[in-house]
């Protein structure tokens, strides 16, 4: 199968993709949405059968990472196989890797050795901790970056100890700046006609993430710590129970208070002077909170939306995953998208968060087999049938 751009935004762009686990495919799955032509480079099955680092290929996890890519193998570690990828590299526009560190000058595929073939290359790498410093040779794990990064300090509630975000925050975030930063870089390009080494971390990402809360230590020195569902610095901002389950409420400055009062029949919270501005609602926290609570018992969760949303107070449901799925604004928008995989049948798997207009993503092709692509995506690099066939018999594809 030839490339088939998932958009026409990018598909101009060669991408040769040898990241494996989360946050490189991440980065890469942006650039594949949007149209490019996106290579996956994988080891050959007698050297990792288990996919990279256990990635077992048919599970929906990989699937949704992997979608409108094409897959060919390499053995990267002998001659042969750096002699292809160098030829690759010395055509394509960009090459992204999420190697420790010293692996990829080990292999002899950093960018110093592959923008010597082509000055025009963007090369893209996401590792743990950065690729220097005293943590450059640690191996990333994402859980570790939220710890490190701060993130497990400031998430649970209070006094409950560390507690890690339900979602690999620290690799998605790497893998998004990853593909923000090859975007610019391409921009950039068109005006200087060079290529240049794009580096983010785990660590990085996760640090930057940290937004407000960062800036309440770096600006105020002010060390956040945990508020389980309560908002940090906004209240009544948290989660109270109904007479049938659970309800988020978002209060935020005086208006919305006001609004929220007057919805909730509360008229008596707004005249009480300890609660008259957000500094004393957040002294008083606890108690305030246990009040609305009480008096958010006494009707369903459906009826308080109903009414705190016609008064323009920010409220909603808690959804467990099946009944985001099912949520009729999620089925509105879209989100979840079906394609057709030749090993799993018809499955959905979750668009792009963001449309275009003129040039709007698709699940254009299901994730590849492993090496399924090889003797196509080799003939396109100029290499003939007997040429193919002596790197199959030499095991470097």
């Amino acid at each position: 199968m030839a490339h088939h751009p998932a958009s026409q935004a990018l598909k101009r762009i060669t991408v040769l993709d040898l990241t494996r686990v989360r946050s490189g495919p991440t980065a890469v799955r942006q650039l594949a949405d949007w149209g490019a032509n996106v290579i996956k480079v994988e080891m050959p099955e007698r050297l990792e059968p288990d996919g990279a680092l256990g990635a077992l290929r048919h599970t929906g996890d990989f699937q949704n990472l992997q979608r409108n890519k094409r897959s060919m193998t390499l053995d990267l570690k002998s001659p042969g196989g750096l002699d292809v990828l160098k030829r690759m590299a010395a055509r394509a526009d960009v090459v992204v890797e999420n190697f420790r560190p010293e692996v990829k000058h080990r292999l002899g595929v950093d960018y110093e050795a592959l923008s010597a073939l082509n000055p025009r290359l963007i090369y893209a790498s996401i590792s743990g901790f950065g690729q220097d410093g005293p943590y450059g040779d640690r191996p990333g794990f994402d859980q570790i970056a939220q710890g490190i990064g701060g993130l497990m300090s400031i998430t649970g509630l209070p006094g409950q100890g560390p507690v890690r975000v339900g979602i690999p925050v620290a690799d998605l975030c790497a893998g998004l700046f990853c593909a923000l930063g090859i975007l610019v870089a391409i921009i950039e390009r068109e005006d200087s006609g060079k290529g240049q080494w794009i580096k983010t971390s785990l660590l990085e990402a996760q640090v930057f993430m940290l937004d407000f809360q960062a800036a309440r230590w770096l600006v105020d020195h002010e060390v956040p710590g945990q508020a389980g569902n309560n908002h940090p610095t906004s209240t009544p901002t948290a989660v109270f129970a109904t007479s049938d389950g659970h309800i988020n409420l978002g209060v935020a400055g005086e208006r919305i208070w006001k609004r929220f009062c007057a919805a909730f029949d509360a008229d008596d919270l707004l005249a009480n002077p300890d609660y008259a501005t957000n500094a004393g609602r957040l002294k008083r926290r606890d108690a305030l909170n246990a009040e609305i609570e009480r008096r958010f018992k006494a009707h369903d969760t459906k009826t308080w939306i109903e009414r705190l949303t016609a008064a323009g107070v920010p409220c909603g449901e808690i959804n467990s995953i099946d009944q985001v799925f099912a949520d009729p604004q999620v089925k509105h928008l879209g989100i979840a998208q079906a394609v057709d995989s030749p090993k799993l049948g018809r499955i959905d798997l979750v668009r792009q968060p963001m449309t275009l207009s003129r040039t709007p993503s698709a699940l254009e092709t299901p994730p590849p087999e492993r090496g399924e692509h090889s003797d196509e995506v080799l003939g396109e690099f100029g290499y003939t049938a007997e040429e193919i066939t002596d790197l199959r018999r030499r095991n470097v594809i």
